[in-house]
């Protein structure tokens, strides 16, 4: 009760730090998923190392475990010859650094591309990309390449798990025009299996099937906009998305991102890929994430969003699966598909920039299952100097046995974060 309290208090006060000290002359909209400023830099590398120590309480035991990570997270993009560039993005994570010779060490190559601009309305793009697509902020059901792509969680943060994942080998082509912009993506399917070694590239991972995806983002009027896919791979019908986003005012937006098309339900694709089952359930089903994002002119972000996953289980099917074989099976293909395994859920983010003081950012997000009223509560406080940051985090996971947020294995967790930019 005290924990739940102390994250309703930290959204409360950024809500009444933004009613009290708003003005007329706000600021243009900063969307909530906008990343602190890095250092600015010339040079074409940007790389740091990260260390965190903290723990969890077990909720097996009720104890507290030690827990400790060492990081370096590398970026190069550059230009080097007129229409060529070359981008190369990896993270090395180590849980305990102690341990030999590598500890339980996790490396994610989350790009490695060449990009050609063939002609001024030309783009191609080929090797392993991160593909993000979606305007929600905490689930994207137009995501269409999130599958087995994370690799190593550092952060319950969905800015951090749509970052921190590693790409898909992909062939892109974008055709830009003054009536709007249009992208179509090709993903071959690799042989080979998923191989969590340390340095593995895991190409079979997010290269398992054929996948196609055609973008459509047509220009309207300031303020206003749509974007059009439709995606199809070899073991799912066409599925069709939609990304709108609208301006209400100087410090409001708007969105909602949806997907539909027929597919199984995620349970018997659960029992399909571990050839438990055959069972075809295969019907018209939709994902939706609605929102609304409010910003002040003094760098506080509010968003709440309402999100929907028609492969879910509903209620009853849900609490007949918890106590069931089934459920630790379910469970564990979620968690590559990065799926919720109801129906509705709520999501709720607050961000303050420069709070109180100067350098001093402050983030707080609840997750709550509808369907069985389980939740997930992080807060954040992190300090940025010129080359440094400093972070102290602090997650809880609460609800009942069998329920989304409540079968987590640990009951909270806390982590200092220090961070140095080279």
């Amino acid at each position: 009760m005290i924990c739940r309290c102390i994250f309703f208090c930290a959204l409360l006060g950024l809500a009444a730090a933004a009613a009290a000290q708003e003005d007329t002359d706000l600021q243009a909209l900063q969307l909530a998923d906008q990343t602190a400023a890095r250092p600015e830099t010339a040079s074409n590398w940007r790389w740091f190392g990260e260390t965190s120590a903290g723990g969890a309480v077990r909720r097996a035991t009720d104890t507290f475990q030690p827990a400790q990570r060492a990081s370096l997270d590398v970026r190069y993009d550059s230009t080097f010859s007129p229409g060529w560039r070359v981008v190369l993005s990896d993270r090395l994570d180590v849980d305990n650094p102690a341990a030999a010779p590598y500890g339980n060490a996790i490396n994610t190559l989350r790009e490695a591309y060449l990009s050609w601009q063939a002609g001024p309305d030309l783009l191609l793009d080929l090797g392993r990309i991160n593909e993000r697509n979606g305007v929600a902020l905490g689930y994207n059901p137009t995501d269409y390449f999130k599958t087995f792509a994370v690799r190593s969680t550092v952060s319950v943060d969905p800015n951090s798990l749509k970052e921190n994942r590693q790409g898909s080998i992909l062939l892109k082509l974008q055709k830009l025009s003054d009536s709007g912009s249009v992208t179509l993506l090709f993903s071959p399917g690799l042989d080979g299996t998923t191989d969590y070694a340390a340095f593995n590239p895991d190409l079979a991972a997010t290269n398992h099937e054929n996948r196609w995806l055609l973008t459509y983002s047509p220009k309207f009027a300031n303020g206003f906009n749509p974007k059009l896919l439709v995606f199809k791979s070899d073991t799912m019908p066409t599925q069709f998305g939609l990304n709108l986003t609208a301006l209400l005012s100087d410090a409001a937006v708007a969105y909602l991102e949806w997907s539909g098309g027929r597919s199984l339900s995620q349970l018997t694709q659960a029992e399909q890929q571990a050839a438990l089952a055959w069972v075809n359930d295969t019907a018209f089903r939709s994902r939706l994430s609605s929102g609304l994002t409010y910003t002040t002119a003094n760098k506080i972000s509010l968003t709440a969003e309402f999100e929907y996953n028609g492969s879910g289980m509903d209620q009853q099917r849900w609490d007949a699966t918890g106590t069931s074989p089934l459920y630790g099976l379910y469970r564990y293909w979620l968690q590559g598909m990065q799926e919720s395994p109801t129906r509705r859920s709520a999501f709720l983010y607050g961000t303050w920039q420069d709070a109180l003081i100067n350098h001093l950012d402050l983030s707080a997000m609840q997750r709550t299952d509808l369907t069985d009223t389980s939740r997930l509560s992080w807060l954040e406080a992190r300090y940025h100097l010129s080359r440094s940051e400093f972070a102290l985090q602090w997650q809880r996971d609460s609800g009942s046995r069998y329920s989304e947020f409540g079968a987590a294995p640990q009951t909270q967790t806390w982590a200092l974060v220090g961070r140095l930019y080279f």
